[in-house]
């Protein structure tokens, strides 16, 4: 086991930091494993308690720990990546060989307001399917889908169970919409109580909030409101230098 450098100037709390990771990603610390108690981390590699509470705070702000008040503080699993591309929950989890599954919350036919009615490029008061649903992954609840979609393009839509269902690929198979292009607007927010309960997370923790338009053939065919557990996903995307002008 690698052991701290005195004399780095490396701080020793971020070189016990990248110890623990190295535990955690060889799998010498599997997920759900506990960590070696603060006493222990103290006596194993010459450090104050200050010191190895820092490290273990930023892996637990990382979201690679977690703490259990009692028991001591376990390794987490790891997060899921947000995809950032047009795809159904079920297709993203089954890629990720995870079992995707969905109850329904709340099925009905609603008049669009205005803002709905702008957002949806249809005219205020026409009729649109609104579907919320809990999305699960392996069991573990992961989001809420807000789904609005104007009867217009999918009459019936309300009469089919989206139980562990694909949504997108209902309206394929059924209505011959193939999204091929939208807008995704990402926020940070506080989960609502109602949300909270049905997320199984703390009342007044973080969520990712995404606001999607997804569009057939230049019409928009769905504007979708998710609420993401932001324990269990993170953000990752490419980043590229800009153009230099000569």
């Amino acid at each position: 086991m690698a052991q701290i450098d005195p004399d780095s100037p490396v701080p020793k709390y971020f070189q016990l930091r990248e110890i623990l990771l190295d535990l955690i990603e060889s799998n010498e610390l599997p997920i759900g494993a506990a960590i070696p108690s603060e006493r222990e981390l103290c006596q194993r590699f010459g450090l104050s308690r200050m010191t190895v509470r820092q490290a273990v705070d930023h892996l637990v702000s990382e979201g690679r720990l977690h703490r259990v008040p009692g028991k001591g503080t376990f390794v987490a699993r790891p997060k899921i990546e947000l995809a950032l591309q047009l795809t159904s929950f079920s297709d993203d989890m089954r890629a990720r060989g995870m079992e995707p599954g969905s109850r329904d919350l709340d099925r009905r036919v609603v008049r669009a307001s205005a803002h709905l009615a702008r957002e949806l490029g249809i005219p205020p008061g026409d009729s649109v399917h609104f579907i919320e649903r809990l999305r699960t992954a392996d069991g573990e609840p992961l989001s809420i889908e807000r789904a609005h979609i104007p009867v217009a393009l999918a009459p019936d839509l309300d009469s089919y169970d989206l139980s562990g269902r694909s949504l997108y690929a209902l309206l394929e198979s059924r209505y011959g919409l193939v999204l091929d292009a939208g807008e995704l607007t990402i926020d940070g927010g506080i989960a609502d109580p109602g949300d909270a309960d049905l997320l199984k997370m703390p009342r007044g923790g973080a969520v990712l909030l995404l606001q999607r338009r997804s569009y057939v053939d230049g019409v928009c065919a769905e504007l979708g409101v998710s609420t993401y557990r932001a324990d269990r996903y993170q953000l990752r995307t490419l980043l590229e230098s800009p153009t230099r002008r000569p």
